[in-house]
């Protein structure tokens, strides 16, 4: 038997990465507000999991600032801190405009293709009014333009900066005027992208995310607060 014909066997996820990815899921949309306790076995019974797989969640999730973990008393989900959120969103800055800038150097037209296609899916999520499925799409976009830089060390040190963040950029599209505003930011850079606009994509990218920034800062007492 020619064994490169028989299938490939099934992939399962490790239960903590699924716990890691529901919570953060949670907490970045909200759902779960800064200070609030995260009680193991409620959390357990609503994902299906045992206690184990969620403290290793914990755990992963502590390393992105989500979650603060306390001795003997659990966990908690962390509250923002501006100064922290200032930093690390400038540096992404950084790192967006740079991987826009070798995106148009580097991709094919397939992988630009790629990103059309998540476009215009984000598109449709918007017009519904479906803030959730819009980031789900909007995180794909940025992480393959990243991707398709061609610079593994920049798209690692992304991804690991990116989870810390999505609660912040999520936040920002809580605004209509501010989602409106970043849809239409997002038409520009798809263009500067499939124009190969090295220049332009720069500016973009890095005006993009400092506009997500400034939406924050300005709603983040109230929605801790809340």
């Amino acid at each position: 038997m020619d064994n490169s014909q028989e299938p490939a066997p099934i992939l399962r996820r490790p239960l903590h990465e699924e716990a890691t990815d529901r919570l953060r899921d949670l907490i970045v949309q909200g759902r779960l507000v800064a200070g609030a306790r995260l009680n193991e076995r409620v959390l357990a019974a609503q994902l299906g999991v045992s206690r184990t797989p969620l403290r290793e969640a914990f755990k992963v999730l502590a390393t992105e600032g989500l979650v603060e973990l306390l001795p003997n008393r659990g966990a908690i989900v962390s509250q923002m801190d501006p100064v922290r959120l200032s930093e690390t969103l400038a540096v992404m800055g950084a790192l967006d405009a740079l991987a826009g800038e070798l995106a148009c150097v580097h991709a094919t037209d397939a992988q630009i293709n790629e990103i059309r296609a998540l476009h215009y899916e984000m598109l449709a999520y918007h017009a519904r009014g479906d803030l959730a499925g819009y980031f789900k799409f909007n995180q794909a976009i940025h992480l393959k333009i990243v991707k398709y830089s061609g610079n593994a060390v920049l798209y690692n040190s992304y991804r690991q900066m990116n989870g810390a963040m999505q609660r912040a950029r999520y936040m920002a599209n809580l605004s209509k005027d501010r989602w409106d505003s970043a849809v239409h930011e997002h038409e520009e850079i798809l263009a500067a992208l499939s124009a190969r606009d090295v220049k332009r994509i720069r500016a973009l990218l890095s005006d993009h995310l400092a506009h997500k920034l400034s939406s924050v800062l300005a709603a983040l007492p109230a929605r801790q607060a809340a």
